[in-house]
């Protein structure tokens, strides 16, 4: 797995490893590209480090898994997120494209995070230390986060918390 130009691996303060900045970017900027694996929905894999996705139109079912294999695996979670991971379907390859595009200017030294949204049934706490942290790895939309267990209900910091009791 080659070294990812520009970014370094080092135990986070959020989460186990995570990848910090050594050159400043700036917002809107690709911060780097990352590199998987195709799984669908089909196979029993871990997907701890897989981008769950839509599989229209790759022939691969609904719901296809990109299982990162590069350093853009240890990027961690933050309700308030740095970077936005964006994807697309390469046909000719028959792969997935991901990149993470920078949501603001970025620091040298700063760890990139982006915002997972999670499902309800995979939600688990959050430890992003964000001012704006939800309690919960979970998708803010307040019909997603309705769905949590009672016991992530209680943990989540937001409006939806309210509306879900």
């Amino acid at each position: 797995m080659p070294l990812l130009e520009g970014l370094r691996i080092v135990a986070s303060k959020i989460h186990g490893y995570g990848g910090v900045t050594t050159r400043r970017f700036t917002k809107g900027e690709i911060v780097v590209h990352g590199d998987g694996v195709l799984y669908d929905d089909k196979t029993d894999f871990d997907d701890t480090y897989a981008l769950i996705l839509d599989g229209e139109g790759s022939g691969h079912g609904e719901t296809i898994f990109w299982d990162l294999v590069c350093q853009t695996r240890w990027f961690n979670h933050s309700c308030a997120p740095n970077t936005d991971v964006l994807s697309k379907w390469d046909p000719e390859a028959k792969t997935v494209r991901a990149w993470w595009v920078a949501l603001r200017d970025i620091e040298v030294g700063e760890e990139i995070t982006y915002d997972y949204g999670f499902a309800a049934e995979v939600a688990e706490p959050c430890a992003c230390g964000a001012a704006t942290c939800r309690g919960v790895i979970v998708d803010d939309d307040p019909a997603v986060q309705a769905e949590l267990p009672e016991h992530l209900r209680r943990l989540l910091r937001t409006p939806a918390r309210a509306a879900a009791s």
